[in-house]
């Protein structure tokens, strides 16, 4: 492949034009010139760069879970964006951010490079996963009414829904949903917010790694619907035991 270019399979998530536009192509409205009366306040500004660049970025790390974008490989902004019928500008944007969560590093001059990893950092990551959320599910599993814990189906089912058709990003993103609501109810947002970053980094690929096949989704969503039931039942052996083979599976 061409240094800098989209490797070719990257689906487009967009089309062009798919994205709102603002009132009357461009006419300015009425409230921005002014002719609005006391009772009646202007009307917001739609903030369209910001929301382009937030689906481009969600497009970006869902390609990323897919293995779309290939750990080592140097992408443009130019190319990416013409794939999803936007400028370079949004996908620069939203490269920069994954260059700060450290999806990517920035080469000069070409574009972004995806980071490479190895066993050892997913394993890393297992390990400090698992010394957060182990003592926080022990608490929450004595201290937690069974109703509370039961709200939290529709979050386990959609994990095994998006594991059966073999959807790696729906799986991803319905996987960390689940996971987040687990800790929410610590009460505790920053720990919600660090364990949620490093969730999301467990989930990007490894550098020649085999892609995730749908058989090991499904395993990995049944440990859902398992430690939601350990922990209605306050089976607190069960939950500490599910919580760290979650771990150390390919997407837990």
């Amino acid at each position: 492949m061409e240094q800098g270019s989209a490797r070719e399979g990257v689906r487009p998530a967009y089309a062009p034009g798919a994205f709102p536009r603002t009132p009357a192509e461009g006419r300015v409205p009425e409230q921005a010139r002014g002719e609005h009366t006391h009772s009646e306040p202007p009307a917001p500004r739609a903030v369209r760069r910001h929301s382009v660049r937030g689906q481009i970025l969600d497009a970006l790390r869902a390609a990323l879970v897919d293995g779309e974008l290939v750990p080592g490989q140097v992408y443009s902004a130019p190319a990416l964006g013409a794939r999803f019928g936007v400028s370079a500008t949004p996908v620069r944007e939203a490269m920069q951010r994954l260059a700060v969560e450290g999806a990517v590093e920035v080469v000069p001059n070409r574009g972004f490079r995806v980071s490479e990893r190895g066993p050892r950092e997913l394993a890393e990551l297992a390990e400090v996963r698992a010394l957060i959320e182990v003592p926080v599910m022990l608490r929450l599993a004595r201290t937690v009414p069974a109703h509370r814990w039961s709200v939290l189906r529709p979050l386990a089912d959609a994990t095994v829904a998006a594991a059966a058709v073999g959807d790696r990003a729906a799986y991803a993103d319905s996987d960390r949903a689940f996971h987040r609501a687990v800790l929410t109810l610590s009460g505790n947002g920053q720990l919600v917010t660090v364990a949620d970053e490093l969730h999301r980094r467990s989930q990007w690929p490894l550098v020649a790694g085999p892609a995730t096949r749908r058989a090991e989704l499904l395993a990995d969503a049944a440990e859902h619907t398992a430690l939601l039931d350990a922990l209605i039942a306050q089976d607190l052996t069960v939950v500490q035991a599910l919580v760290r083979e979650h771990f150390t599976g390919a997407d837990g």
